[in-house]
């Protein structure tokens, strides 16, 4: 298996892992998340983390077994490959790091973020909230607007930042004289009215000949699941229904990495027919509980995190943010994602103290710029 194999796989597993606890905590809402675009914000991370925080990071991420030169080799080889998938379908992955202004970075950690993962490099300042959302809704074609907040800003010294575009148009559009207005359930058992697409197996008219048309099909146990494929087929969309004896909660509690590789392996050729909603949906979480709940807790810790091979100063993740925008229609898909690990100043803090000069006492005054003592003296009566 090669590097870049491993860390698709790595990739896989965290975000099925990522998925099952932000399910647990999101029950009964939408939830859309990006596993490429959280995994290559944290393996730029990764690369000035230390010690106990490092291993925690490699466990939570599914690096373990990868060195750490193998990690970034590998992602800049999987950015690579999936550049150009295909004429009808648009995929950007662009990453950042912004350098508060006054703080000092290891040379070789921001060398890292521009060699293996093609960061852009800037410095910020406080105020400057606006600057990374616009490159953010540069990079996600104005999809994902407000990143960031000024707050996140102001107390952060680091920011790595991945975003992600995707646009495909179906290998078989839906035919949009087919859609109609038809009953969606929700959760709660009520009906909503929705415009429903539809398109059936068989034989379908492209560019003036009669093709054949069928799905990749699969009947599984509670549920059915189709492909949908973008352009010439190396991407698709995957649907998974729970039956109606079932539901969506249920369905999740059987969604591991095992069980999904199984379920793919079995889709197979069916004719038949597919009728589903046009949707949009945009989505945001705070993904720091989520993450130390799957084993990164120490990457938080402001006295126990380790990042020495970032910067000198004692640092710790602050947050991690994540959203994602997806709308689907009778043409295709239109998808972005964005995430930023903001890193804050760490290490023990300041005890409170008192200090009552009620006796003899030293003083001094110097200038601060060169060093020079102007005065001192010790002070034994000041009356």
């Amino acid at each position: 298996m090669s590097t870049t194999d491993k860390l698709v796989a790595a990739n896989t597993r965290f975000g099925f892992k990522l998925f099952s606890e932000i399910a647990k905590r999101e029950a009964g809402k939408n939830i859309f998340i990006s596993p490429l675009s959280v995994a290559a914000a944290l393996a730029m991370t990764y690369n000035g983390a230390s010690g106990e925080t490092q291993q925690a990071m490699a466990k939570t991420l599914e690096l373990d077994g990868m060195s750490l030169d193998e990690v970034n080799q590998a992602n800049a080889a999987l950015r690579h490959t999936l550049e150009g998938l295909d004429p009808q379908v648009q995929l950007a992955v662009a990453n950042s790091l912004w350098l508060k202004h006054g703080e000092m970075f290891k040379p070789e950690f921001v060398q890292r973020g521009q060699n293996f993962y093609d960061a852009e490099l800037a410095n910020f300042g406080n105020g400057d909230a606006p600057v990374i959302n616009g490159w953010v809704s540069r990079k996600t074609q104005d999809k994902i607007k407000e990143l960031v907040t000024d707050a996140d800003v102001a107390m952060s010294i680091l920011m790595l930042i991945n975003a992600i575009y995707f646009k495909g148009n179906w290998t078989t559009p839906f035919d949009r004289t087919q859609t109609q207005e038809g009953d969606f359930t929700l959760p709660d058992g009520r009906r909503k009215k929705l415009l429903m697409m539809s398109k059936s197996g068989g034989f379908q008219r492209q560019d003036k000949v009669l093709k054949p048309v069928s799905y990749l099909y699969y009947q599984g146990r509670g549920f059915q699941a189709i492909s949908l494929p973008y352009g010439n087929a190396r991407t698709s969309m995957y649907i998974f229904l729970p039956g109606k004896e079932s539901s969506l909660a249920k369905f999740q509690q059987q969604l591991t990495v095992q069980n999904w590789n199984r379920w793919i392996s079995n889709l197979a050729e069916t004719p038949g027919k597919i009728v589903m909603p046009r949707f949009k949906v945009e989505y945001g979480i705070r993904l720091d509980k989520a993450l130390g709940a799957i084993g990164m807790s120490i990457a938080f810790d402001p006295l126990r995190a380790d990042f020495r091979e970032m910067t000198p100063r004692p640092a710790f993740i602050g947050m991690v943010k994540h959203k994602t925008f997806l709308e689907v229609n009778e043409e295709g898909a239109e998808a972005a994602a964005a995430t930023v690990v903001g890193l804050r100043l760490g290490g023990a803090p300041l005890k409170a103290f008192t200090m009552i000069v009620d006796r003899p006492f030293f003083c001094a005054i110097r200038d601060n710029e060169t060093g020079t003592l102007l005065f001192m003296g010790s002070i034994v009566d000041p009356q």
